[in-house]
């Protein structure tokens, strides 16, 4: 395929990649994908798909550990096969990303090399030159690129830590023995994640977090969290910095130093998983033969049409630093192809993306939060309904968790919606609709919902900007 011409040369093979190749392909051009990995990208091999899969089984576990909350059934559960457990994550993995990417290129039809990818030309005539494993170079030129090479984990530049042999998000999903103890760095979605899952499948874990749990939402869900985790023997130790890690050469664990309220603590423990954030993937791409800029972190800086400053390069994705979830980077695919092929004009728009952190209860969000309406100059009004006051949560024995609703005091329309429940994640996807809709409280508190749904749970907290909750009857 030496010296070929496409109409769209795409770099990587995950959400953002297949969106803008089923896209461009719909629109007649001719696409050609490069990948120096395996196909698929972080979601289906390494990300949310294993992940989650392992969540699963996780709380399958921990529902029968936890049966007893139910008067009169009582269950148990036996020591968690490892091996096991990572061969049936990896079939599924494997069948997934057979069935909806290898296979889905190929019925498509777009061309696929495997290779390392590397721009080189000019800002003007940008190329691309392909290193297959074998060592054969290949050249293409394509009217447009799309940079869609995601992000991995990255890890804080702590002394010692490098030399430990630490786990990271993706890394852990491959153990095959559950560690005794784990201590986890980060305090994010999936140092949290990955903390309730170890913790379920037998570890004793601890986290160390420099701020608190979910900086980034409602205070409210910290605190829940924090209960939900003390109920379930994880430690959290708050406002933690790590100032150094070792080996222990007594144990074959780790040892970390940190400093805690202004005084030094060590902590011990098997394994040590840094969950501290991701980086977005860049190097080597030879970005500046062609004009593009990057940022401090190494993202491409894309526009809100997801161009760069290479008209003929775009960028979707965790590439571009934007929200790391795989529906952003599928709908970034898809708008990067749209703006280059058609004469749309179409720009990314957060104001209503949905975020959820599969946590059990798990944490569901759209929107503004309390702290986002304020900083906006919004006088806003909010309501935060206790889980006890949710018919579903008091049938499930589990009433640890919240619904909040933030609305424009002047309108009563709905500007964010939090829950910490189980479900949360489709109360956030509810909660798009009725911000889409520019719903008010009044109008929700007026609707039909299901009795005994935990979506009714958003109902009654619109309710409660008008009336005691704590004195309705059942569906009242």
């Amino acid at each position: 395929m030496g010296n070929d011409r496409f109409d769209l040369a795409i770099i990587g093979s995950g959400g953002a990649a297949f969106a803008a190749a089923i896209r461009a392909t719909g629109l007649g051009k001719r696409v050609v994908m490069v990948e120096r990995g395996t196909v698929g990208g972080t979601c289906v091999n390494t990300g949310c798909v294993p992940s989650k899969a392992l969540l699963a089984a996780a709380d399958a576990r921990h529902v029968a550990l936890d049966a007893a909350r139910f008067p009169g059934v009582r269950a148990s559960a036996e020591a968690v096969d490892m091996p096991a457990l990572i061969e049936g994550k990896a079939a599924l993995v494997e069948s997934m990303r057979t069935e909806k990417y290898v296979d889905l290129a190929a019925d498509y039809g777009w061309a696929m090399l495997q290779g390392d990818a590397e721009f080189m030309g000019s800002q003007d005539t940008p190329l691309l030159r392909i290193t297959t494993p074998g060592g054969a170079v290949e050249t293409i030129e394509a009217g447009h690129y799309l940079v869609a090479t995601g992000s991995t984990p990255w890890a804080p530049p702590v002394p010692g830590l490098a030399e430990t042999g630490y786990l990271t998000s993706t890394t852990a999903m491959e153990l095959d023995e559950v560690p005794e103890t784990m201590l986890i760095l980060g305090g994010g979605y999936v140092a949290l994640e990955q903390a309730q899952l170890f913790s379920r499948l037998g570890s004793r874990v601890t986290m160390l977090v420099r701020s608190r749990l979910t900086s980034q939402e409602e205070p409210e869900v910290s605190k829940a969290l924090a209960g939900v985790f003390a109920d379930e023997g994880i430690r959290v130790i708050r406002r933690a910095t790590v100032d150094s890690v070792n080996l222990d050469e007594a144990t074959g664990g780790v040892i970390a130093t940190a400093s805690v309220a202004g005084g030094k603590e060590v902590f011990r423990a098997s394994r040590l998983l840094v969950a501290t954030g991701r980086r977005p993937v860049t190097e080597g791409l030879n970005l500046d033969a062609v004009g593009v800029k990057t940022g401090t972190s190494g993202e491409i800086v894309v526009d809100s049409r997801l161009a760069s400053s290479n008209p003929r390069v775009w960028a979707a994705g965790d590439v571009t630093g934007h929200r790391e979830f795989v529906y952003v980077a599928a709908a970034h695919g898809a708008l990067a192809v749209e703006n280059a092929f058609t004469d749309a004009v179409a720009e990314v728009d957060y104001r209503h993306l949905p975020r959820v952190t599969f946590t059990s209860p798990a944490v569901g969000a759209v929107g503004m939060t309390e702290q986002d309406a304020v900083a906006a100059g919004i006088r806003c009004d909010c309501r935060v309904l206790p889980l006890h006051y949710v018919p579903r949560a008091l049938v499930n024995r589990d009433t640890r968790g919240f619904i909040k609703v933030v609305a424009d005091r002047d309108t009563g329309r709905i500007l964010g919606l939090t829950a910490v429940a189980k479900d949360a994640g489709e109360l956030a996807a509810a909660g798009v609709y009725l911000l889409q809709a520019g719903m008010t409280t009044a109008q929700v508190a007026g609707m039909w919902s299901p009795y005994l749904t935990m979506a009714e749970g958003i109902r009654i907290a619109c309710k409660a900007f008008t009336t005691d909750v704590s004195k309705l009857s059942c569906c009242a």
